[in-house]
């Protein structure tokens, strides 16, 4: 018995895990040479009209930004390093 409720578990934590691996945001399979420099696209992005309040690089390739849109609401915007564009976007209204 002890061993069917161990593996009923195990099971539960793999499909969980591969859940959210699988929900991981991917930007680009372009190697990093490849990509708009953190810098020049942080200057893209508020060019764009965000206000970026923290900046970082996803372990889907992308750059992701959390801040603010030009109407002050926040957002959370992942962006491909490679050509700008925005890949997934969440916005608070």
């Amino acid at each position: 018995m002890q061993a069917h409720i161990t593996k009923i578990i195990t099971t539960a934590l793999l499909l969980t895990a591969s859940t959210v691996a699988l929900a991981e945001t991917h930007c680009t399979d372009a190697p990093s040479s490849e990509w708009i420099s953190q810098d020049d696209m942080q200057e893209r992005i508020s060019e764009m009209g965000y206000k970026i309040k923290e900046f970082k690089v996803t372990e889907g390739n992308c750059y992701e930004i959390y801040g603010w849109d030009e109407l002050e609401r926040r957002v959370e915007i992942y962006f491909n390093p490679v050509d700008a564009s925005i890949v997934k976007q969440e916005v608070d209204d």
